[in-house]
């Protein structure tokens, strides 16, 4: 799929999802928003085994185009936020922004590197993992304008940080940088070239078995949300899933052999 605002590129089982409005900084408006989503729809329904999501030009994501919030002056908000659209769980187009990315069953990258700010900083929480370069900045901007964090952030940011720096990043407003970002958890690991970095780590992972990678990431996000006791059944109902599968057999003749292993399309 090509947009002008999103473009999707596979190669080696590994789709490249790249925002493409550098002249705005990628800055998110209507067709932004509608362009995210049918890429990680399409992406989803795929056959590629990790995603990468990065940005063009000299920035991820600058957050909300100025110039469709102005828009919205004098909509009803109703309208603008409560139609559901087709995400599970999600009661707008806004949230399905991020929340697509997190539903999406494969591993999902974020490559960061400029400004990540609101909506874009969202947009990368939808992510499994998030690589950014040392000179990245972060912000959850929803504030700055008086409206509150609504894409899919109050799901995704309680899992990575803490209450009190939960609470500073939305009251203040204000960026941090990806050093600070790190050591709060919202970055992973930091790169001099996260695009380079992203790249490298979706290869490696393209080398795991891919039933057992999305086994793993509905594991953990049904984890995330649901107790001990139903957990370890879940864990247990997963793994009898997995082993003595053919595509199992072949990660371990792989390894007993020193190759790399071969999956069935």
């Amino acid at each position: 799929m090509t947009d002008p605002r999103v473009t999707i590129t596979y190669d080696n089982h590994i789709a490249h999802v790249k925002l493409t409005r550098p002249d705005k900084m990628n800055a998110v408006d209507q067709a932004m928003i509608d362009a995210v989503i049918a890429a990680g729809l399409e992406v989803t329904t795929s056959d590629a085994r990790v995603c990468v999501v990065s940005g063009a030009g000299k920035a991820f994501c600058a957050g909300i185009d100025i110039g469709s919030l102005g828009a919205m002056i004098g909509q009803d908000p109703g309208t603008l936020l409560m139609p559901r659209t087709h995400g599970d769980g999600t009661t707008n187009q806004w949230q399905e922004v991020a929340m697509v990315w997190a539903r999406c069953p494969i591993p999902v990258i974020a490559a960061v590197h400029g400004v990540c700010y609101g909506a874009g900083m969202q947009l990368a929480l939808g992510a499994d993992i998030r690589i950014a370069a040392p000179d990245a900045r972060f912000a959850v901007m929803e504030m700055k304008w008086g409206i509150v964090p609504d894409m899919g952030g109050m799901v995704l940011l309680p899992r990575l940080v803490r209450s009190d720096v939960l609470r500073k990043l939305t009251y203040t407003a204000e960026p941090v940088s990806a050093d600070q970002a790190e050591a709060w958890g919202l970055v992973t690991e930091l790169a001099e070239d996260p695009l380079a970095a992203a790249m490298a780590l979706a290869e490696a992972l393209t080398l795991k078995s891919p039933a057992a990678l999305r086994a793993a990431k509905a594991l953990i996000g049904y984890a995330e949300t649901h107790g001990g006791a139903e957990v370890l059944i879940e864990e247990s109902r997963v793994q009898a899933g997995l082993i003595g599968t053919p595509e199992q057999m072949e990660v371990v003749a792989a390894q007993i052999q020193k190759r790399a292993p071969v999956f069935k399309l």
